[in-house]
């Protein structure tokens, strides 16, 4: 009885290893490999990106859970659900990112089936578009990102996959928020225009942040950031005031 108790039980912790060996494997293949990168990415966001990759497999999403998908203005913002006071808020922003690295590491999102994810990203793909050529000339892998309306249909084809891949889960689109930059006016306001045109007919909801953040001259208000691009502790504030009812909403 002892050697079958013995036996039993020497089965069921190998089940269970090949069963945690299986699922790492499985795991491992939801995130960009190190060779997988934006072509459209920076020296310093090859770096970056990477790594935060690695941060995210050591805290793998959960079923069912709030995503927000982003680059440093999500990244900045650190724990959402402490911000929100609303738990299993995560986050899945990367600084520097562009659209193009979004749709790269899609697969850990879509393989949780999140409740819903809450988009925030394109900035950076319109600061590439104005890269001066002496900056192009310094960066070793930089290449340059077509059009506004490229970023546009790339944001398109991130909720088409997310749509795809888990079709129970809520799309939101937040506009990309404005800057101090004038440079970069027409580019934001042309990629928003466009994304209220594509969610007539998509899977998604526009949330148009822009608009709460932007001064009479099309720019980012200067009570909202320190730096001209990023959210200051008051531009968190905003943000979380004017989507707080919402994602209430989800969890209840």
């Amino acid at each position: 009885m002892h050697k079958f108790l013995i036996s039993i039980s020497f089965i069921i912790c190998v089940i269970t290893t090949m069963a945690q060996t299986d699922n790492t494997v499985i795991q491992q293949h939801l995130y960009p490999t190190s060779n997988i990168v934006s072509k459209y990415h920076n020296d310093w966001t090859r770096i970056h990106y990477k790594k935060r990759i690695e941060t995210f497999k050591k805290d793998p999403l959960l079923k069912n859970e709030i995503v927000f998908i982003g680059n440093s203005i999500t990244e900045k913002g650190r724990n959402w659900s402490e911000k929100f006071e609303i738990d299993h808020i995560r986050n899945r922003g990367i600084s520097g990112d562009l659209t193009d690295g979004v749709l790269k590491r899609l697969n850990e999102i879509t393989y949780s089936e999140p409740k819903a994810v809450f988009i925030l990203i394109g900035i950076n793909d319109l600061y590439n578009l104005h890269h001066n050529e002496t900056e192009k000339s310094n960066l070793k892998y930089f290449k340059i990102i077509p059009s506004a309306k490229y970023v546009a249909k790339n944001i398109l084809k991130i909720t088409k996959e997310i749509y795809r891949k888990s079709p129970n889960t809520k799309i939101y689109v937040r506009t990309i928020l404005p800057t101090r930059q004038t440079y970069l006016k027409e580019d934001i306001v042309k990629v928003n225009k466009l994304l209220a045109q594509y969610e007539k007919k998509a899977n998604y909801s526009l949330i148009d942040l822009y608009s709460y953040f932007t001064n009479e001259e099309g720019l980012l208000s200067n009570e909202y950031t320190d730096d001209g691009l990023h959210l200051s502790e008051k531009g968190y504030e905003k943000w979380i005031s004017i989507e707080k009812d919402l994602i209430k909403k989800l969890t209840e």
